[in-house]
């Protein structure tokens, strides 16, 4: 691990600044991840500015019925949360899907949104990555791939790329409709999750669109009228990143799909809003043929690599799964 400077700011505005004038450095929070990969050597910050203790760590309720989320709140805490757990159940199933109990009790709301892949090529100084030492080329793609993205890859050219983000919470706020607030050089902004996170494009280096110097402040949920679940696949029970995981709200009337949230981890660089089975399904009778064509029509776009292709009837399985548990449960 290289040489790095350490800075405890009064407030987060000052932390703000001291970043802002640092171009290497870092937000430190739980440092679940970000320690890691400091001594792999992956990532080389040259100040780390601590903002664990200066942003809040409640939960508080807003007034049309949703949550605010401080982004120093620990993953074990907003779990336990009896508002999250009653109505935000796929957040909570999420959260718990996640890690093991001594790493949720560290990590926090706004670094697990911002948390990196577990790519084994990314992780290894040794190997080819672009998203690491950019024009270098993607290791994973003619190599080890069996976990990787099979959906919004980049697979040629400069900007290859195949990981997968991921966290599991990102994947229920995004299913949640959560909108994300920042502070920055600039001021203060809003921003939706669904907005946070990219696909790896021209620049697999960035995961997400936050400016330099923007801290997550805190998250907020809108409120949720529908039933949701969380549903994770993966090689072992516990301590294990998503194969593939749905994250879905529904809300079904008269037998039929009156509303529908859907989004999937361990598909793609980005938790993967499913958009086109969203609109495939509303107005349709909640069916397991309705669930399993909605399917179908999202996953079409996938583009499997050798050992990964699994993951398409695998994501389309989950998918319908998930839906008639939360449709019968919906009756």
């Amino acid at each position: 691990m290289r040489e790095f400077r350490y800075e405890r700011a009064a407030d987060a505005r000052a932390a703000v600044a001291l970043l802002t004038n640092a171009p290497d450095g870092a937000f430190l929070g739980g440092g679940t991840n970000l320690v890691d990969l400091m001594k792999l050597g992956v990532a080389t910050p040259d100040v780390l500015v601590d903002v664990r203790r200066l942003t809040s760590t409640e939960v508080t309720d807003l007034p049309d019925g949703g949550l605010r989320i401080g982004a120093g709140v620990p993953n074990a805490d907003l779990a336990a949360d009896r508002r999250v757990r009653e109505r935000f159940p796929v957040l909570a199933q999420a959260l718990l899907a996640g890690a093991s109990g001594q790493l949720r009790n560290r990590a926090t709301t706004g670094g697990n949104l911002l948390q990196r892949t577990r790519c084994g090529y990314f992780t290894d100084v040794t190997k080819p990555c672009n998203k690491r030492a950019p024009g270098t080329g993607c290791g994973a793609l003619e190599g080890v791939h069996r976990n990787h993205a099979i959906l919004g890859q980049t697979l040629d050219g400069p900007g290859t790329c195949v990981a997968t983000h991921p966290s599991d919470m990102a994947v229920a706020m995004l299913a949640l409709d959560a909108a994300v607030r920042l502070l920055g050089p600039d001021g203060e902004r809003v921003m939706p999750v669904a907005d946070l996170h990219r696909l790896p494009g021209d620049d697999p280096s960035r995961d997400s669109t936050l400016r330099h110097g923007e801290l997550i402040t805190a998250v907020d949920l809108p409120p949720l009228d529908l039933a949701s679940g969380y549903r994770k696949v993966r090689d072992r029970a516990s301590f294990a990143f998503a194969l593939v995981s749905v994250a879905a709200a529904l809300r079904v009337e008269d037998g039929v799909v009156r509303d529908v949230r859907l989004a999937l981890g361990g598909v793609a660089h980005r938790p993967w809003r499913a958009t086109t089975a969203e609109q495939a399904l509303l107005g349709r009778p909640a069916t397991e043929e309705a669930f399993t064509a909605a399917a179908a029509a999202e996953l079409a776009a996938a583009r499997p690599l050798r050992d990964n292709g699994f993951k398409v009837p695998l994501a389309r399985n989950v998918v319908v799964r998930t839906l008639l548990e939360l449709a019968e449960g919906s009756r």
